[in-house]
């Protein structure tokens, strides 16, 4: 059994090891993945995107997410059933994209149980305290959902709202959901969005950040244009995104998260971007 463990806790501190041996020393056959603990520190919208773009390529079994500015108040802590397996986190919304994809919740518990948490006076750790001791009795086998706590509807687990594209017969409204260290900027248009424009690959694409246009060509690859030069590219998750091969497209572009984005057809007048202002090579994501 595996469990799939997200956060935002970095690696500077000792919190991903001390999380990794609660769930070694309750159920030492279990092995733990780490997608990622570098969402940005309380970061949900950040932390959800990421979970909903890994959990069809994680084994099934449990996900583990904790990116919770909220640990020690009200807010509850959650174990939701889906198809796939046992998503645990706290109910801020955290996990809602995710359960969504994976066919929406079977049941839904309070993680409430005192006999699967560590005492603790404090409360400041729940992903150490709760979340981990929990998360491993149920990849051991050791408990199931009723015996983590009380069960309620999955209608009142938090959603999160994304919002989706709007689509014109002359324009795509959308905006940077992700910029990944590379710094190339997801957009949450999909290619059928533009294609419903009769864009396509190989097609030059007028985009505008705020008041300034650019035009890019829209690209299968990084390689199908030299160093410096900015383009639209389908990313690995199937969207949109606008990069600068060798250079981050958020500095050069202005698309940072959150920053609304306008596809059109190219007109006559749209120059395309400035010269690049040279820097360090970036590596290359995906």
């Amino acid at each position: 059994m595996f469990i799939s463990f997200l956060s935002d806790f970095g690696l500077a501190d000792e919190f991903v090891g001390v999380v990794h041996g609660v769930v070694a020393r309750l159920a030492p056959e279990v092995r733990v993945i780490d997608v990622t603990h570098g969402i940005p520190q309380g970061n949900v919208r950040a932390g959800a995107l990421a979970l909903v773009r890994a959990i069809q390529y994680l084994p099934e079994g449990i996900a583990l997410a904790v990116v919770d500015p909220g640990v020690g108040s009200g807010r509850r802590a959650v174990v939701v059933e889906t198809e796939w397996g046992y998503l645990l986190g706290p109910d801020n919304g955290l996990l809602a994209p995710a359960v969504a994809v994976l066919g929406g919740a079977r049941r839904v518990a309070a993680i409430e149980n005192p006999k699967l948490a560590i005492p603790s006076a404090g409360a400041t750790f729940e992903a150490r305290d709760r979340f981990a001791p929990a998360a491993a009795m149920l990849a051991s086998g050791e408990a199931r959902l009723e015996d983590v706590g009380p069960e309620f509807a999955a209608a009142a687990l938090t959603p999160l709202l994304l919002p989706v594209p709007e689509v014109s017969s002359d324009e795509v409204q959308g905006e940077v959901w992700w910029v990944d260290r590379f710094g190339n900027a997801q957009t949450n248009v999909g290619p059928e969005e533009l294609e419903a424009l009769g864009l396509g690959v190989g097609d030059a694409v007028q985009i505008a950040i705020g008041a300034v246009q650019h035009r890019l060509p829209w690209v299968r690859a990084y390689s199908e244009v030299g160093e410096g030069e900015a383009i639209v590219v389908v990313d690995s998750s199937g969207l949109i995104s606008l990069s600068v091969r060798e250079d981050r497209a958020a500095e050069r572009l202005g698309a940072f998260e959150r920053t609304a984005v306008r596809f059109r057809r190219p007109e006559a007048t749209t120059s395309g971007l400035a010269p690049p202002r040279r820097s360090a090579p970036a590596e290359r994501g995906s």
